[in-house]
C-alpha cells in the first residue's frame, strides 16, 4: 500500500537546472576547463562536491573540491538572486498538495546542498508539506549510489514496499532502483539526454500521477 512519496527536487519540483548549468559553466571557465555538453549530461543529478571531485581527477586540477564548490555556489547565488523567471514546475504544487491532503508522507531526496534546498523551500513555501529533507551533499556517496534513497526511505517511517520515488534524471532513477524502490520517471520539456528505461513508469504530466491514479500502484 502506498504511504510515502520521495521527491527529487531539480527537474521535478523546480526547473533550476538552467541556473545550475549557468553556474557550473561559469565555474568551469573560472578554473580553466572545457566541459562538453556530453560530459555535462553525465554529471546531472550528482552532488556538486562529487561533480567537482570527478572533474579534478579528469582534468588533473590542482584545486580542492571544496574550493570549486565555493566558486560554483558563488555564481549560483548571483544567478538565483537576479533571475526571477524560474518557478515551480507546472502542476507540481497541485500534486504535492494533493498527496498531502490525502495523508501521504512526503520526503525530499535531492543532490542539492541543504542551503540551496532551504532557500528554494522557503521561497516557494514548501516546508509545511514535507516530513524531511535530505541533501546528497551531506552523504558519503552521490546518485547513482542508492544511499540517499535508503536514508529517505528510513525518514518516511515506512518500508520500501510502501514508498515510491519521482525522479527526472538517469542517475536518480538508478539510485532509486538500487534502493529497491518503485520509481516514476518524469520526462519533462526540461529533461535532456536522460535514460528512463529503468523507471517503472514514465510520465510527462503530473496529472497522470495524482493520488487517485497512484494509490493502488503498489501491491
Amino acid at each position: 500500500m502506498l504511504r510515502a512519496i520521495i521527491f527529487d527536487m531539480d527537474g521535478v519540483i523546480i526547473d533550476s537546472e538552467p541556473l545550475h548549468q549557468k553556474a557550473y559553466f561559469a565555474m568551469f571557465k573560472e578554473v580553466g576547463i572545457s566541459v562538453s555538453d556530453v560530459l555535462y549530461d553525465t554529471l546531472r543529478g550528482k552532488s556538486t562536491i562529487n561533480v567537482c571531485r570527478e572533474l579534478i581527477n579528469l582534468f588533473n586540477l590542482d584545486r580542492s573540491a571544496e574550493d570549486m564548490v565555493a566558486i560554483k555556489r558563488s555564481h549560483f547565488d548571483v544567478i538565483f538572486n537576479t533571475d526571477k523567471s524560474f518557478d515551480l514546475i507546472s502542476g507540481v504544487r497541485n500534486l504535492i498538495d494533493d498527496y498531502h491532503q490525502n495523508g501521504l508522507t512526503l520526503v525530499l531526496a535531492s543532490s542539492a546542498s541543504m542551503p540551496t534546498i532551504d532557500r528554494i523551500f522557503d521561497r516557494f513555501d514548501l516546508n509545511r508539506y514535507f516530513k524531511a529533507k535530505l541533501s546528497g551533499a551531506d552523504l558519503k556517496a552521490s546518485k547513482p549510489h542508492p544511499e540517499i534513497f535508503l536514508k529517505a526511505t528510513e525518514a518516511t517511517g515506512f518500508g520500501p514496499e510502501e514508498c515510491l520515488v519521482i525522479e527526472d534524471a538517469t542517475n536518480g532513477i538508478e539510485a532509486a532502483k538500487g534502493a529497491g524502490l518503485f520509481c516514476i520517471g518524469f520526462e519533462s520539456i526540461h529533461s535532456k539526454n536522460q535514460d528512463y528505461r529503468k523507471a517503472d513508469l514514465v510520465i510527462n504530466d503530473f496529472e497522470a500521477i495524482h493520488y487517485d491514479r497512484v494509490k493502488r500502484i503498489l501491491p
